[in-house]
């Protein structure tokens, strides 16, 4: 049953209620505003805001009407000049005033209907770009013919929006107009004073004027990023973000925990026998999560660190803890690959010390998978590694008191609230590998404490990285030759060419029967379109090295650890982000070999990938790498689901409204010092907040108290 508040309905009714809409145009803008995810809804053609403007302002006579962009001129009809018959001239329409005269021009029209709309002698006022063409006036299909009532109601200013094929603007703008006349009346969720200091106007109003905009210059691309009225919404987006993460903050913090402390009989002679020191990092992170695991509320901890940083060992130093004092603990990987790589290498680790550890992935025969469930039920499996199968239902732990999570950019706040369901007062620690700009990483994680692994282990040699245009192929084809020979393994890496998983697949084919053809049977493919037992043979040849050079597209995670793997190739590299730039090349330099990463590309290049390619030469500091992408690309495209899976904001710009992200994040803090059931007369406003920007199911913690 949903807790919405009816006032809210009217926006949250499905796109098909608005006049016009029908079940041809409802898909397309599902694809638009939703991205095909979900059914649109009449709030979400609201929060879709204009990315332009078209002045539509009358001009006071044709002669005086500049050309080569849109304007709006008058007119009286005085001829109307169609085609000869098969001809494939257009249809000519002539209009003039005092000043002169204008050809309007159509291509594949009904003749009727330009009879009725352009009838002779009437006035008309039409909208559009003028051009000169042998020497007269004309303009091609006007978007607007008026007659003097139309001209009333066409707007001073058009807003431009961006559409998906299929879609006009001028579908959009009536839309749009539907979608405004639904607003209700709503009070006022923002404290007075801060609201009054930056001029805002309300909610209703700001998103009125945004869609009925003033001026060109205050909706155009510079102009939004400082428009007072975009501010506005992107401030109450951070804030019901901001808000929900606290809410669920607040939760973690009321939830009973366990003291879980070790006595250090299976981590110390562990840490003792590790080939290398740990860095002051990671001993500070280590011990963070030690007195987190030790209190009496539960722990909810984010465990950043650069690429080969050393998460691992701290996480597995963090599990021995919860096995010293009688617990089990939990390791899930994105990766089956992955969940096995690391379960021989624990195994192999922790040989002589008695911990029993269960491996479960999808993939395991029924008989094997049996032993690891009776196992982590009657607690004699103390240590678990595997995929996502590790927290399904009919999974059951004796004792589970430490669950990990690596890598898992869509594991959200609920999940990680969720999974303390698999036992009693459940410790989460979150890792990942993409260093995350501070400011991104307060509207992600800010339900969570963090530790920053900020220094990679003594004996990471740093990786040489070059810039190679394309055309030079057959030199870094030699250059394999010589690596091949020399014992090194290869990654090399095809470009996302387009959205589809086909041409992805293309590419890579094209690439693998190139490489044969140079370099013989050493070169190998793994793919997203291949099974998951298919990929893992590849692999584990390309381990064994069988395999020399692995080709690889880009939907697979090659996140491995192969010490033997030296040099990165990159192709397309101007195609990619600079995260995940940083992450390819964070596979390689992993043993004692000098490494290098070639990035490939194809000129000319533009400003923002010419940049791009340069920090990655420049640096190996993935922190100063995240700060740049916000920097060239903007966290929509940062947090894009193409770049990473990680959540998109709708109107918030984490780029240039960093300002407002503290300042909500004081803000609801603040909130919930006063008021944390939300119940006061601000409070009821907020939780209209919440709803709004799909945060409801921090409302849902408030009804669980």
């Amino acid at each position: 049953m949903s807790l919405r508040p009816p006032a809210l309905d009217p926006l949250f009714a499905p796109v098909t209620t608005l006049a016009g809409v029908g079940p041809k145009l409802a898909p397309l803008l599902k694809r638009l505003l939703t991205g095909g995810e979900n059914d649109a809804r009449v709030i979400d053609v609201l929060f879709h805001l204009p990315r332009g403007g078209v002045s539509r302002e009358l001009r006071p006579s044709i002669r005086s009407a500049p050309f080569g962009e849109p304007v709006t001129v008058a007119g009286v009809v005085i001829e109307h000049k169609p085609p000869a018959p098969q001809g494939r001239s257009p249809y000519r329409v002539i209009i003039e005033d005092d000043t002169g005269d204008l050809a309007l021009v159509f291509f594949n029209v009904y003749r009727d209907h330009l009879s009725k709309t352009l009838p002779v002698g009437a006035t008309r006022y039409v909208s559009g770009v003028i051009e000169l063409w042998n020497g007269f006036r004309q303009m091609t299909h006007p978007d607007h013919i008026l007659d003097e009532n139309g001209l009333k109601t066409l707007p001073k200013i058009e807003p431009v929006y961006g559409l998906t094929e299929g879609l006009t603007s001028r579908f959009l703008i009536r839309c749009t107009a539907a979608a405004l006349e639904r607003l209700p009346s709503l009070p006022e969720w923002q404290d007075a004073a801060w609201i009054a200091q930056r001029k805002w106007p309300p909610f209703t109003e700001a998103l009125k004027g945004l869609h009925r905009p003033g001026s060109v210059a205050s909706v155009n691309e510079e102009g939004m990023i400082g428009n007072p009225l975009r501010k506005r919404l992107a401030y109450d987006e951070l804030l019901a973000s901001q808000l929900a993460l606290a809410l669920a903050r607040a939760r973690m913090r009321r939830l009973r925990g366990r003291p879980t402390i070790g006595d250090g009989s299976v981590s110390g002679p562990l840490e003792r026998a590790l080939p290398f020191s740990l860095t002051s990092s990671q001993q500070r992170a280590l011990a963070e999560i030690r007195a987190d695991l030790a209190s009496e509320h539960k722990m909810l901890r984010l465990l950043q660190g650069d690429v080969g940083s050393g998460k691992t060992v701290v996480a597995l130093l963090a599990m021995l803890t919860a096995v010293e004092a009688g617990r089990q603990a939990a390791l899930m990987v994105p990766t089956e690959i992955l969940a096995r790589q690391h379960f021989e290498r624990i195994s192999a680790m922790l040989e002589q010390s008695g911990v029993r550890i269960g491996l479960l992935t999808g993939r395991e025969k029924t008989s094997e998978r049996r032993k690891v469930l009776e196992g982590l039920a009657d607690g004699s499996i103390s240590l678990a590694l595997g995929t996502h199968a590790l927290f399904q239902e009919g999974v059951t732990y004796k004792d589970l008191g430490l669950a990990v999570v690596d890598e898992q950019h869509r594991f959200g706040v609920h999940q990680r609230l969720a999974m303390g369901s698999k036992g009693e007062a459940v410790d989460v620690l979150v890792m990942t590998a993409t260093p995350i700009p501070r400011t991104l990483a307060l509207t992600l994680y800010g339900d969570m404490d963090v530790s920053v692994l900020s220094e990679k282990p003594a004996g990471r040699k740093p990786v040489a990285t070059r810039i190679i245009t394309l055309e030079r192929l057959d030199e870094v084809a030699g250059g394999l030759k010589r690596a091949i020979a020399a014992g090194n393994l290869i990654y090399w890496v095809c470009p996302l060419v387009a959205e589809s998983e086909k041409t992805d697949l293309a590419a890579a084919e094209e690439r693998f029967a190139d490489l044969k053809k140079r370099l013989g049977d050493v070169v190998g493919l793994v793919h997203g379109r291949m099974s998951g037992a298919e990929k893992d043979t590849v692999m584990e040849r390309f381990m064994a090295e069988d395999i020399k050079v692995l080709v690889s597209t880009t939907v697979i995670e090659v996140g491995v650890d192969i010490p033997k793997a030296s040099v990165m190739v990159i192709e397309h590299a101007e195609r990619f982000g600079l995260a995940q730039l940083h992450q390819l090349r964070g596979r390689v330099g992993r043993g004692g070999t000098a490494s290098s990463c070639l990035l490939l590309y194809r000129g000319p290049l533009s400003q923002t990938a010419k940049a791009r390619l340069q920090i990655m030469r420049e640096t190996e500091d993935g922190f100063r790498i995240a700060e740049e992408d916000l920097r060239l690309r903007g966290a929509g495209e940062m947090l894009g689901s193409k770049q990473s899976g990680l959540p998109e904001t709708k109107i918030a710009n984490l780029a240039f409204d960093s300002d407002l992200l503290a300042a909500a994040r004081d803000d609801a803090r603040l909130i919930l010092e006063r008021d944390l059931t939300l119940e006061s007369e601000r409070g009821q406003a907020l939780r209209l907040l919440l709803y709004l920007f799909d945060r409801d199911q921090a409302v849902r913690l408030l009804k669980a108290g």
